[in-house]
């Protein structure tokens, strides 16, 4: 990890070179899950936005590129990747618009005040504690499996920092759908609204971006979703739109 200038990092770009991004040379990497969700986010201008688990601050950092007008707060739990936000924020000229909160989302910091965000987006860990192999590395553990903290706790800590009529976003994969809707049960979340993320024509969904309004009572919305690759393997004219130009990803 780069902490305070050691360990090994790269320098990558996103967004066709629009975000540049350190982030460790071993261990969890950003792919385009963090694009993808920070491309279906809308908020009104001036708005805070907490990312929940911001890692280097790469969905951060892709939602200021396309929103400049929006202030983000990044909770992280592990300091060698809260230091690498801190410095992408910096190397990206965003470090008035972007702050990162190290700490943990199970007792959060007092700079993540319960109602204090419009909006909360969020990449939570994909599997299950138990079920396959746990990465080696710690870092890419704490990413991608749950361990102490399920999918129920994220959720549940998301929807504390939420404001009334607050939105929450989140991408995950889409055989955990179900888990997931469940997680918003009893947490006051409502219009719920499913994209689901194809990985070429004709096949079953890989991930989706779920979204739900704190307060709201209306309904359950599927959206048209995203393919996004061809056949021959390269990207959709579509995806290639919100991966390579920065453009929204409609659904709101």
């Amino acid at each position: 990890m780069n902490r305070a200038g050691e360990g090994v990092a790269t320098e990558d770009r996103l967004l066709g070179g629009r975000v540049r991004l350190r982030q460790p040379a071993d261990g969890y990497r950003a792919a385009i899950d963090p694009v993808l969700l920070a491309a279906a986010v809308t908020a009104t201008p001036g708005e805070r936005v907490l990312d929940l688990g911001c890692g280097v601050g790469a969905a951060a950092l892709c939602l200021l590129a396309r929103r400049p007008d929006l202030r983000v707060t990044g909770l992280e739990l592990q300091p060698e990747l809260a230091e690498l936000a801190r410095i992408n924020a910096a190397a990206n000229d965003h470090a008035d618009r972007f702050e990162v909160v190290t700490g943990s989302a199970l007792a959060p910091p007092a700079a993540i005040a319960p109602g204090g965000f419009a909006q909360v987006i969020t990449n939570p860990p994909f599997a299950l504690a138990g079920a396959g192999t746990v990465p080696p590395d710690r870092s890419k553990a704490l990413a991608h499996v749950e361990a102490g903290f399920d999918l129920a706790g994220w959720i549940r800590a998301a929807a504390r920092a939420l404001a009334p009529k607050g939105r929450l976003w989140v991408i995950h994969r889409a055989d955990r759908l179900d888990a997931l809707l469940a997680a918003f049960a009893g947490r006051g979340l409502g219009e719920v609204r499913v994209l689901p993320l194809w990985p070429k024509a004709g096949r079953p969904a890989g991930r989706v971006i779920v979204s739900a309004r704190k307060g709201s009572r209306a309904p359950f919305a599927l959206l048209p979703g995203l393919v996004l690759h061809r056949d021959d393997g390269g990207y959709s004219p579509a995806a290639e739109a919100v991966l390579r130009d920065a453009a929204a990803l409609g659904g709101d």
